[in-house]
């Protein structure tokens, strides 16, 4: 379980960088932005210019490019899963085969783009978490979702939750490797034996886990209850939410750069 320590989906990390004083609100919709521009492309150099693209906003936002590669970690196995998928049952032209298994040219070429759009997605989506608090990321969601408001959508709700969610990957990860020690002090082998070995020696592990969960769960409701907390109605914020110029360059830069690697991707001027 060593891996739980290596985890950076939910953590925010303070930094004096541009990309962490930009208002959450153009950090959202950026995001928004260039997940919409990776999934449009299909070439390789393509994705290729999203990753150097990648590697200047991690420049620019102070951060260890390693903490933002282990935010990949988690999905490792969806994209193995995936890439294998296409890399054995797509038709082409032949280069292995093997039995029943079949490897083609397209096969490969699909595996390899399926995998590249995959981490590139969940570390666009992992900086944005890594340089955003949970607060004013719930703030710029609210401000996000407010013009649903009349159609009766509960804006700052939502944008609560799926902030407390966040928020709460990593506490949880924290208490699941305590767990584990606590399991492995007693003598329990969680790495030992065949798969159905290890799924039943989780059991020990996922029952006090859901019991934290959950107490964890009405802790939080009493704290805002205590508070006299009714919800986003009447609510005043410490540090409102300014937009300023520079937001809007930013906005701007992203903008014209997801349209330029869309543009080269589908050979436009040909």
């Amino acid at each position: 379980m060593k891996f739980l320590n290596h985890l950076t989906l939910g953590q925010y990390v303070p930094a004096s960088s541009i990309v962490h004083s930009i208002d959450p609100r153009a950090k959202i919709i950026s995001v928004v932005v260039v997940l919409s521009g990776i999934f449009a492309v299909n070439r390789i150099d393509s994705f290729l210019l999203w990753a150097v693209v990648l590697f200047v906003v991690v420049k620019l936002s102070k951060l260890p490019l390693s903490m933002v590669l282990r935010s990949a970690r988690p999905v490792i196995i969806l994209v193995l899963f995936t890439s294998l998928i296409h890399l054995f049952f797509t038709k082409g032209e032949i280069i292995f085969q093997y039995g029943f298994l079949t490897i083609t040219l397209e096969g490969v070429m699909m595996a390899v783009k399926i995998g590249l759009r995959l981490v590139l997605l969940v570390m666009y989506a992992g900086i944005l978490t890594l340089t955003t608090s949970p607060t004013e990321l719930a703030d710029g969601l609210e401000s996000i979702f407010s013009p649903l408001k009349r159609f009766g959508f509960p804006a700052h709700e939502m944008a609560m939750m799926m902030t407390i969610a966040i928020r709460f990957i990593p506490t949880l990860l924290d208490e699941t490797d305590r767990i584990v020690k606590a399991q492995i002090a007693r003598g329990a082998e969680l790495d030992q034996g065949g798969i159905i070995k290890r799924i039943r020696s989780f059991i020990p592990i996922l029952v006090p886990l859901f019991v934290i969960v959950f107490q964890r769960a009405d802790e939080l409701a009493v704290a805002m209850e205590s508070r006299n907390y009714k919800g986003g109605e009447g609510r005043t914020r410490m540090y409102p939410l300014v937009w300023s110029f520079k937001e809007s360059i930013f906005m701007l830069f992203t903008i014209l750069t997801t349209l330029l690697i869309i543009l080269l991707d589908k050979r436009i001027w040909l």
